[in-house]
C-alpha cells in the first residue's frame, strides 16, 4: 500500500478521498487555492499546497512536481480536472508515481468513445446509435449532413471524457450549429480536444449505470447498477440504488452486458458502464466512466464497502479479496446533490460566503460537503457543495428519510436548489419511481412546509414584527426621565 498519496483534486471529493486515506494510515497532501483555503479538505490533509490559480489544477507537470517534491507515491486524481486524461496519466508514469485509476495501456487499448461504442457493438450489444466518426470545427457541413440523416432530436458529445461537458441535445436544425459551437467550446476548456459525435436522441429515457470493479489478476465483478435520470441541463439532481426504471430480468442483463465488456476491454479499476433504457424497456450501451463518480456513495451504502479504499488497493496490485457471489446489495439508497445555483434565475451558478450550514443527522443519514459555517463558495469551480444521501431497508422508508433530511438541511447565504430538491421529492411519478429524463421539464408540486418549517417561519416573522414595532415608538433618554420612570427600576436597598 501507499506511504503518501497527492489528492489532484479539492471540494467534497478531495474530503472523501483524504478520510479514506486517514483510516488506512496513509498520509495526504491536498491541493487549493486563494479562494479556496478555507475549505474542509485543506484543513483535514497532512499537507496542503497553495497553487497559483485554478488553471494548475489542469497543469500534468505542475501537480507531478508538487507530488515529487512533496514525497508522494501516488496520486488520487478525483473527479473531474485530469481523472481521464491520458497526458497527465503518462505523466504520472514517467516520473514513476503510482496513478489511482485505470492504467493507461489499457485506457489506451479502450481508445475513446467511439472506439468503445464499436467495441460493443462488435460483441453484439445493442449501442445507441451513432456516428462511425468525429467532427472537428472545419466539419460544419459534413457534421450537418449527418445530424439531417439521423433525424432529429439528437446528442452532441464530446469524444473525451464522461462528464457532460461538451454535451448538447438538440432538437432541430436550427439550433445545431449553435450548440455544436457551444459543445465544441465547453469540451476544449474541459478536456482540452474539441472533436465531438453525433448520436441519435433516446427521449425520454432512464440512465442506468453499472459499478464495476476490477483488479490486476482478472477478477471482475458487479456491485450494483445506479439510476441517474433526473437531470438537468447535463448536471444529474437525484441518483438512486437499486434502479426503480428497470425490472429484476433487465438488471440481470445489464449486470451481465457490463461485466462482458469490462472483460473485453480488460478493465481495471473502478468503473461505471452507462446504458440508456428506452420506453419499450430495451437497453442500449453508451459509454465507461473510467474513474470514481459522484454517485459512488449509493454503491457503497448497499454493499458496505468502500470504494476509494478499493480504488487504492487495486491501484496497489492487491486483488479485491471478494467474489461476485459474496457481494451482498441490500436496501435502496437516494442521493441529492446539493448545488450552489439559483434554480428560479435560468439555475445560474451562486458563489459566495456560506454564513450558517447546519447538516442532517440521524440513522442511515450521510453529507459528503467541503462547507461549514462562514465558508466561501468559490466562483471558478464546480456548483456542486455537497452530496445528502440516505439508506433505508426499502424505497419507501429512503424516499422519506430523503425528505426529512432535506427538511433538516440548513444552507444560509447563497442560493441553493435544495428547495427544488425538496419539490422534486413530493412529486408522484417520483415516490413511484416512473420519472425519466425529461421528468425536470414537467410540472412540479409548490413546495410545502412541514409543522416545524411553519412554526420556524411563524416565530420568525414576530421577532420581525417586534423589531419592527419597536423601532418605531419613540423613546426618551434615562436622564430626560424623573419620577416613576427611573425609580421604578431601581432596586429596593
Amino acid at each position: 500500500m501507499f506511504s503518501k498519496i497527492l489528492v489532484a483534486n479539492r471540494g467534497e471529493i478531495a474530503v472523501r478521498i483524504i478520510q479514506t486515506c486517514r483510516e488506512l494510515g496513509i498520509a495526504s497532501v491536498a491541493l487549493y487555492t486563494d479562494s479556496d483555503v478555507s475549505s474542509r479538505h485543506v484543513r483535514l490533509a497532512d499537507e496542503s499546497i497553495r497553487l497559483e490559480s485554478a488553471a494548475d489544477f489542469m497543469d500534468p507537470a505542475a501537480i507531478v512536481q508538487i507530488a515529487q517534491e512533496r514525497g508522494a507515491d501516488a496520486i488520487h486524481p478525483g473527479i473531474g480536472f485530469m481523472a481521464e486524461r491520458e497526458a497527465f496519466i503518462q505523466a504520472c508514469v514517467a516520473a514513476g508515481i503510482t496513478f489511482i485509476g485505470t492504467p493507461l495501456p489499457i485506457i489506451q487499448a479502450m481508445g475513446g468513445k467511439l472506439d468503445m461504442l464499436r467495441a460493443a457493438r462488435d460483441a453484439g450489444l445493442p449501442t445507441v446509435t451513432h456516428t462511425d466518426d468525429s467532427f472537428d470545427p472545419n466539419d460544419l457541413e459534413k457534421l450537418r449532413a449527418q445530424a439531417e440523416s439521423f433525424g432529429y432530436p439528437l446528442v452532441i458529445k464530446s469524444c473525451e471524457g464522461g462528464r457532460g461537458a461538451g454535451e448538447r441535445l438538440v432538437r432541430s436544425a436550427d439550433h445545431l450549429d449553435r450548440a455544436v459551437s457551444r459543445a465544441q467550446a465547453e469540451a476544449t476548456a474541459v478536456y482540452g480536444e474539441d472533436y465531438i459525435y453525433l448520436e441519435r436522441a433516446i427521449d425520454p429515457a432512464n440512465q442506468v449505470s453499472v459499478q464495476i470493479a476490477a483488479d490486476a489478476h482478472g477478477a471482475v465483478v458487479h456491485l450494483g447498477e445506479r439510476e441517474g435520470s433526473l437531470i438537468y441541463s447535463n448536471r444529474k439532481l437525484i441518483d438512486e440504488s437499486p434502479a426503480p426504471s428497470i425490472n429484476d430480468d433487465q438488471r440481470t442483463q445489464i449486470w451481465a452486458a457490463a461485466v462482458d465488456l469490462a472483460r473485453r476491454f480488460g478493465f481495471q479499476g473502478i468503473g461505471s458502464f452507462e446504458f440508456l433504457i428506452d420506453g419499450d424497456g430495451a437497453f442500449y450501451f453508451s459509454e465507461v466512466k473510467t474513474r470514481i463518480t459522484i454517485d459512488h456513495v449509493l454503491t457503497e451504502w448497499r454493499t458496505g464497502l468502500d470504494l476509494v479504499a478499493l480504488q487504492l488497493q487495486i491501484a496497489a496490485g492487491e486483488p479485491l479479496g471478494f467474489t461476485q457471489d459474496e457481494v451482498r446489495l441490500s436496501g435502496a439508497s437516494i442521493l441529492a446533490r446539493i448545488h450552489a445555483e439559483d434554480p428560479d434565475n435560468h439555475f445560474l451558478p451562486s458563489p459566495g460566503q456560506l454564513r450558517r450550514v447546519r447538516l442532517p443527522h440521524g440513522s442511515g443519514v450521510r453529507t459528503d460537503t467541503y462547507v461549514y459555517s462562514d465558508v466561501q463558495v468559490p466562483p471558478e469551480y464546480s456548483r456542486l457543495i455537497g452530496k445528502l444521501s440516505v439508506w433505508a431497508p426499502d424505497r419507501v422508508g429512503a424516499v422519506r428519510r430523503l425528505t426529512r433530511a432535506l427538511r433538516e438541511l440548513v444552507l444560509i447565504g447563497t442560493n441553493t436548489n435544495v428547495a427544488l430538491l425538496q419539490r422534486i421529492m413530493q412529486a408522484p411519478n417520483f415516490i413511484d419511481g416512473t420519472y425519466t429524463t425529461n421528468f425536470i421539464y414537467g410540472p412540479l408540486p409548490d413546495a410545502a412546509l412541514d409543522e416545524t418549517q411553519s412554526r420556524d417561519l411563524a416565530v420568525a416573522a414576530a421577532v420581525l414584527y417586534e423589531i419592527r414595532h419597536q423601532v418605531q415608538q419613540p423613546t426618551s433618554p434615562d436622564r430626560l426621565k424623573t419620577g416613576w420612570h427611573r425609580d421604578s427600576r431601581r432596586l429596593p436597598q
